[in-house]
């Protein structure tokens, strides 16, 4: 399903990527630091250095991929692919990822997603998933017009 032309911006890209924070990262330099102080104590550490290339790698790989289509929800190993018409709701457990809900009741947790995501989903899916946001902006619009 395509987003109408109206609901999108003209400069809007054909797909978003949710991607992990870049602040993880300095998960990576601490990850680094503890596997060289392990290195020193023993040399029998030495495949713990692998592990800030490990972190590297999912960091990267992590992401959600929204398109005119649906949801591609990227993991660790795999991907699931959740197309709009597929999409019955989004449930946003308490501390857990956001997950895809689909008609047939199965869940997909949505890496880098979050609530304060919504409006762009909104966006892209065609109003498909609901701008909680958006009520709340109309009236500031709408307050600020009658101020003017």
């Amino acid at each position: 399903m395509s987003v109408p032309a109206a609901t999108r911006p003209s400069q809007a890209p054909e797909s978003v990527a949710f991607v992990i924070s870049r602040l993880a990262y300095l998960t990576v330099v601490v990850t680094l630091v503890i596997a060289v102080m392990l290195l020193g104590v023993s040399l029998w550490f030495g495949w713990v250095l692998l592990l800030p290339f490990a972190q590297i790698w999912w960091i990267r790989r992590i992401k959600t991929v929204i398109d005119d289509d649906g949801l591609t929800a990227v993991h660790t190993v795999g991907q699931t692919r959740v197309e709009w018409s597929e999409l019955a709701g989004l449930q946003f457990p308490k501390w857990s990822a956001v997950r895809a809900v689909r008609l047939d009741g199965d869940r997909v947790a949505l890496p880098a997603v979050s609530f304060d995501d919504l409006p762009v989903l909104s966006l892209y899916s065609g109003g498909r998933v609901p701008d909680p946001f958006a009520a709340e902006r109309e009236a500031r619009q709408a307050e600020r017009a009658a101020n003017a």
